[in-house]
């Protein structure tokens, strides 16, 4: 059979042994007919509590948080329509856009206009969130469970807080949207390290599809509750990136009925363990470097034999990145091993840890190879990876070593399907 991957922009065409393979996809509704009429759907038609234009008020500062330009959020539908509304009670001069970066680099002006569109730019003053400016954040103090809390200025200040994001499985936040677009979002670096250190990220309860007792989710939803998020509004997607369903309302409430049909999509049961398997990493944009690419190591962890290998399919455009620390803590080790101890042994969190805790988890109990082509097979051997040039005569081999009846597992749109062994 010929499986199409998820990969950049163009996709990755890949034959396997049909009698030997078990695709696995997300349960995706139709799109919505009008995307653009669904969201306005969700901001007059809330979940819970009173509809967006309710809670405005003339001469009132409005901030509005959206993702940055790593994730699918198709803010070039959600803005303008959620700019509209608010148009019918505030002056868009007292609107602005902060894109969420949490510690990522700040979107370059070209990057924004793909992001927004160039009417958008036009209307309403965007900024991009800086983690590392502190005279940009405000301390609040401790929240939660010992987190220090610092917030972008500009957010906390503002009237009316809005936040904007879409929602799919998280591997260690249990699902993204809702209150991440606060907190990492628009958190200072100092709030993140202590969000994503070694204990919480360790906790088997900081995983795909978990939010009730996630130790992660509960010191973000914490942060959100404490400053206070006016509406929130979140979206569904499909393996297109186009909206399903839009939720609107009251931030938590809005969220769990996001979470839920999120569920009911990407959940996916599997009748056993394989000792192969093969995983995108949802294609551009989420597949544009390998440190967002552990997404899909993580996602195809779940259902690989111990000792198994775990086949990345991920372009890689952007490199490791070269900004942040995940490059250089890689290296620091010899092994995967040697890495988790490392990082569980720190008495101090470092930016980007968290990604190399995960993926060297991942790595002890299977070998992860990958297919990439913005990176050099040096590079991936410095990662401690494997790199495979020709994914269907590496997944041949590994079948073939694994023995007669062996079977393969392939999640084409990788962690937008989140298996499980049923």
């Amino acid at each position: 059979m010929i499986v199409d991957l998820a990969y950049g922009t163009t996709g990755l065409a890949v034959e396997l042994p049909d009698d030997r393979t078990v695709v696995v996809r997300p349960s995706h509704r139709p799109p919505a007919a009008d995307p653009r009429a669904e969201v306005l759907r969700a901001l007059r038609q809330p979940v819970a509590g009173p509809p967006l234009v309710e809670r405005l008020a003339p001469g009132r500062s409005v901030a509005i948080a959206i993702c940055d330009g790593t994730r699918a959020q198709p803010r070039d539908v959600v803005v303008p329509v959620l700019l509209d509304e608010i148009e019918r009670v505030v002056d868009l001069e007292d609107v602005v856009v902060l894109v969420a970066t949490g510690t990522h680099r700040a979107n370059t002006p070209v990057e924004l206009e793909a992001m927004l569109g160039r009417d958008v730019l036009a209307r309403v003053r965007v900024v991009n969130h800086d983690a590392r400016d502190a005279s940009s954040l405000v301390d609040l103090g401790v929240m939660g469970r010992g987190v220090p809390v610092e917030i972008n200025r500009t957010w906390v200040e503002a009237d009316v807080r809005i936040t904007t994001g879409f929602v799919e499985p998280h591997f260690f936040a249990g699902f993204s949207g809702g209150a991440k677009l606060v907190a990492p979002g628009l958190a200072g670096l100092a709030t993140t390290l202590v969000l994503h250190d070694a204990k919480r990220i360790g906790d088997p309860r900081a995983t795909w599809g978990v939010i009730e007792g996630n130790p992660v989710q509960d010191d973000v939803r914490a942060i959100a509750g404490a400053l206070g998020v006016h509406f929130a509004c979140d979206v569904v997607l499909d393996a297109s990136q186009r909206i399903v369903e839009a939720f609107g309302g009251d931030l938590f409430e809005m969220h769990a009925a996001a979470c839920a049909r999120s569920r009911q999509v990407a959940m996916q049961p599997v009748p056993e363990r394989f000792p192969v398997v093969v995983t995108s990493n949802a294609g551009y944009p989420l597949d544009q470097n390998l440190y967002q690419s552990v997404k899909g190591m993580s996602a195809a962890a779940g259902v690989v034999r111990r000792g198994g290998v775990i086949v990345v399919v991920a372009q890689c455009a952007d490199g490791f990145p070269d900004h942040g620390s995940y490059r250089e803590i890689l290296s620091s080790a010899s092994s995967p091993t040697e890495l988790l101890a490392s990082i569980e042994g720190r008495a101090h969190t470092v930016a980007d840890q968290w990604q190399v805790q995960v993926q060297a988890r991942v790595q002890t109990e299977a070998r992860v190879a990958v297919h990439a082509d913005g990176l050099s097979d040096d590079a991936l051997v410095s990662a401690h990876l494997e790199p495979v040039a020709d994914v269907a005569a590496f997944v041949a081999g590994e079948l073939e070593r694994a023995g007669p009846g062996a079977r393969c597992c392939v999640l084409p749109e990788g962690p937008q399907t989140i298996p499980y062994v049923a």
